[in-house]
């Protein structure tokens, strides 16, 4: 009987996991987009209760936000890094 099964090259399968991996880490930002406009919306409703505190209330939200963006830059910059500067690769040879 036939072995009806191609090999795969070892490169290609390495690059096409890559590009599923790319993607999966992309979706890491949608995360940081909910909470985001969570903690926006929740900023503004405590401003509209007590706009003397407005500073205070602010400047916390934006820490905030700057702490939650980092999940989605991380997620985007491990997806460049599989997608342009893939150590994979490299380790065929080994």
């Amino acid at each position: 009987m036939e072995n009806q099964f191609q090999s795969i090259d070892p490169q290609a399968f390495i690059l096409g996991c890559s590009a599923i991996g790319a993607g999966l880490a992309v979706i890491a930002g949608i995360g940081p987009g909910i909470g985001q406009g969570y903690a926006a919306g929740k900023g503004a409703e405590a401003v509209g209760r007590q706009p003397e505190a407005r500073g205070t209330i602010m400047s916390t939200m934006l820490l905030g936000a700057a702490v939650a963006e980092t999940t989605g830059i991380y997620g985007l910059v491990i997806a460049i890094i599989l997608l342009f500067a893939n150590p994979l690769v490299g380790m065929l040879g080994q």
